[in-house]
């Protein structure tokens, strides 16, 4: 009884298409908010704070990026570490080169120069796609990689090949470097992932977003229609890219703190692909779904042991912390091949009705 749509009546086509249709909807979302907001900045310390919440945030807003590409435009990639990574650099460049600009102005400009480098290795998309394109994106994860480690400009020079993270302070609260809080860059975090969620919303419901359902759903036909492939393609990855830059820019200032080339390795391309497949290709919510999946349940499991009392060397409960993180894979892909948001909807669709059966 607690979550029905009887006497919510809708009359305009503003409520009937809002993104929180029922107001049991509004409030959850509102409480999660507030949970996030304020309850987890109070009652949670330093590792909970850059242990968890901070990098789920990150690869959330990763996810949301690839999910853009993959979930919404059909389009397979690899190179989401490599997209990361040109963000991180190109934060690093200009915070060196520009250090009086506002350190939020810095981390938004640096996902222009990831779209750009997006747009640039999505150009095969014009010609192939499936496997033949994500073997061209896997193309710019390696040539970053080198580039990140080679070009010595990116790092300016440092002896160490590593982008270390300067001081920066906006309205005189510290946000990088060592004097910066954790809840001070949660915060930050937090605001950035919710603006450009909701960003990324409204472009999916809007024209650009169809263009590109239609594209992955018959690109022929799509095209038949006045779908022009080569700006709705390319956008996708300028959009995809961008998101993951910011991403990137936020995982070494706001969390690292110092980072090398290998943060952005392929792996991290891997993991964040899994967080879209686990939490629901073509969902804004299962990205969030995902990345707590994949980056909180590990952390969840090697806690398990400690809080049950048991004495079990840290190798072992991280080899059978990712064992059952494979094989929760598995079973999901297995049970719902839709992932986490399909499960959520389902059980939404269920309330609705229960005790009936439909």
């Amino acid at each position: 009884m607690l979550y029905r749509e009887a006497g919510q009546f809708k009359t305009s086509y503003a409520a009937d298409q809002a993104i929180f249709p029922l107001i049991e909807d509004r409030i959850g979302m509102l409480a999660t908010l507030l949970v996030a907001g304020a309850v987890i900045p109070a009652i949670g310390g330093d590792f909970l704070l850059n242990g968890v919440m901070i990098p789920f945030l990150i690869f959330a807003l990763a996810a949301v990026g690839l999910n853009i590409l993959v979930g919404y435009a059909g389009q397979l990639s690899l190179g989401t570490g490599a997209f990361m990574g040109v963000g991180a650099y190109a934060c690093y460049k200009l915070t060196t080169q520009f250090p009086d600009v506002n350190i939020v102005l810095v981390i938004v400009c640096a996902g222009f120069f990831s779209a750009a480098a997006g747009v640039a290795f999505g150009l095969p998309s014009l010609r192939i796609k499936g496997f033949y394109l994500v073997v061209a994106t896997l193309a710019a994860q390696f040539f970053f990689e080198w580039a990140f480690i080679r070009i010595g400009w990116l790092y300016n020079y440092n002896a160490s090949g590593a982008i270390e993270v300067p001081g920066r302070e906006m309205l005189g609260i510290a946000i990088t470097g060592p004097a910066a809080t954790s809840t001070t860059r949660y915060y930050l975090v937090l605001a950035i992932v919710i603006v450009m969620t909701w960003l990324a919303s409204n472009l999916i419901r809007g024209r650009y977003g169809r263009a590109w359902m239609m594209v992955r759903d018959m690109d022929i036909a799509a095209e038949l229609m006045g779908v022009r492939m080569l700006r709705t393609k390319l956008l996708a990855f300028a959009v995809s890219s961008f998101y993951c830059g910011v991403a990137g820019a936020m995982m070494v200032f706001l969390w690292y703190g110092s980072a090398e080339p290998s943060a952005f390795s392929i792996r991290v391309s891997f993991q964040v692909l899994f967080m879209v497949i686990i939490g629901g290709m073509g969902s804004l919510l299962g990205s969030f779904f995902g990345a707590a999946f994949i980056w909180a349940l590990p952390i969840l499991l090697r806690l398990m042991p400690e809080l049950l009392g048991l004495r079990i060397g840290s190798q072992t409960v991280d080899q059978i912390s990712q064992m059952v993180s494979g094989a929760l894979i598995i079973l999901f892909l297995i049970v719902e091949p839709h992932g986490l948001a399909r499960l959520w909807s389902l059980a939404k669709q269920k309330l609705r009705v229960w005790p009936f059966p439909y």
